[in-house]
């Protein structure tokens, strides 16, 4: 717990730092997060990252971030919509490879492009936003407010179950109570510092619990299919980058699609 604590205290102070420098130093931390996303993914999956369908893979993850980072417009390169041609390469391979590479390879690694390349690329267009800092500061306090709430009241009060089969830890206290703590925290934050209204606020919290926990949720579903504790090393006391950005790569995006940010 002590490893865990200070890495987490180091390395939030970081990721907050990166925040409020924004422009090529946060583009460059979310680049390089989904490029070590991905790597994790792919060997979860039993997948080489660095063989012909991992560097289609990159490419097609880089295709979809790319447009968000915002160093990205300056180079005067245009990424082309990547997904049908590498789908079909994909299948291309696995005929080449003899069913080696199979379709249900073909399938995990694309899903793994798209559901990192998405989730990382709203992480980046939200903080290009004309109120982008604030904006990526609620969504990251409210979801680590949501973890601490859930983590600590689940730990005190927690009796029922929220998902066993999936994560037996969790409860259905800690899960209200990590809403309780994401509302507090992001209301009090931006009522000191921001100038958010009132509505947006509540609903970032919100989403910032619910989707933060079901994204946590899916990378518990994906680390129990695959065998595997920890998405990575990189972090420790915390696992690898999967582990930290779960909560991230799916909030961001909702918040997208409800129209929120």
């Amino acid at each position: 717990m002590k490893q865990r604590i200070i890495t987490g205290l180091i390395g939030g102070a970081t990721f907050l730092f990166l925040v409020y420098l924004g422009n090529v130093w946060y583009s460059l931390l979310v680049l390089f997060l989904a490029v070590m996303g991905l790597f994790e993914f792919l060997r979860m999956a039993g997948l080489r990252p660095f063989s012909a369908a991992g560097v289609l893979a990159y490419a097609l993850m880089v295709s979809i971030v790319w447009p968000a980072l915002s160093f990205s417009a300056g180079t005067g390169v245009v990424m082309p919509d990547l997904v049908l041609p590498v789908t079909l390469l994909l299948l291309v391979y696995s005929v080449l490879r003899k069913n080696q590479f199979h379709i249900e390879h073909a399938a995990l690694t694309l899903i793994g492009a798209l559901y990192i390349g998405y989730g990382f690329t709203y992480m980046a267009a939200v903080r290009n936003l004309p109120d982008g800092l604030m904006l990526t500061v609620l969504v990251i306090l409210g979801i680590w407010a949501s973890d601490s709430g859930a983590y600590f009241i689940g730990k005190a009060v927690g009796r029922r179950k929220l998902w066993p089969a999936i994560s037996p830890n969790k409860t259905v206290e800690g899960s209200f109570g990590g809403l309780l703590a994401a509302v507090a925290v992001v209301l009090g934050v931006n009522a000191a510092f921001g100038h958010l209204p009132l509505g947006q606020a509540v609903a970032i919290a919100l989403v910032a619990a619910v989707a933060g926990q079901l994204g946590d949720l899916v990378e518990s579903a994906i680390k129990r299919h695959f065998g595997v504790k920890d998405s990575g090393r990189i972090l420790p006391g915390h696992g690898g980058v999967l582990d930290r950005c779960d909560s991230w790569i799916m909030v961001f995006p909702v918040l997208y699609l409800l129209g929120i940010v």
